[in-house]
């Protein structure tokens, strides 16, 4: 359920709004329509191209790995305290990779990379879904297999204000906290390792090998 809803909100961000549009549902809460090709709040594993498709295959090794841990655990009969969190890192994280893996494949525009000038390229409009016949013929998509970016939509400015120039060091400058923007599954791992910590002393029984 998490993945589905995960998905249904991406594409739907993706095929309804610009990137970097958006809207205010209070003061303290937006829908952000950005493109991130790196992890979670903005985080690269290694710059450029090179750090997008490292980043791709280690989700995919991370998602294995997180299968293989569950099986063995659920014959180990350990607690739900692990099971659960464990989860919920797993459906977030395949959420992730499902945007690494296809959306170059199945949208028309996104972000790409520009190996000449080094650099990640935006684009303009609303990006549709490709049609049947050019998904099977290849042609149209943004990116190939692996280079996707992920879709990101919340935006928590809870606090944000300039510091007056009169402040030494400070002044001129904006806070804002909290700046990154993330999605549903970044949010699910995070409660899912949120949840480990809290539970850490009734996990029982884990398998890891």
């Amino acid at each position: 359920m998490i993945l589905f809803i995960d998905q249904i909100l991406k594409i739907y961000i993706k095929t309804h709004f610009e990137l970097g549009s958006g809207f205010s549902i209070f003061p303290f809460f937006w829908i952000l329509f950005i493109e991130n090709p790196g992890m979670a709040y903005g985080i690269h594993l290694a710059p450029g191209y090179f750090g997008k498709i490292l980043l791709s295959v280690f989700r995919f090794i991370f998602v294995l790995f997180l299968f293989f841990f569950i099986y063995k655990n659920v014959k180990n009969k350990s607690s739900n305290y692990l099971m659960v969190p464990v989860v919920f890192i797993l459906s977030g994280a395949i959420g992730n990779l499902l945007d690494s893996i296809f959306y170059g494949l199945l949208f028309d525009t996104g972000t790409v990379y520009n190996r000449e000038d080094h650099k990640w390229i935006a684009y303009s409009g609303i990006s549709k879904i490709r049609s049947w016949k050019s998904f099977v013929s290849g042609v149209g998509g943004y990116a190939s297999f692996m280079e996707g970016c992920v879709v990101d939509m919340f935006y928590f400015p809870i606090i944000d204000f300039y510091i007056p120039y009169c402040i030494p060091l400070f002044g001129g400058y904006n806070f804002k906290f909290f700046r990154p923007v993330f999605n549903l599954s970044d949010f699910v791992i995070f409660i899912g390792f949120i949840l480990l910590l809290i539970f850490k002393k009734k996990i029982k029984h884990v398998k890891i090998l």
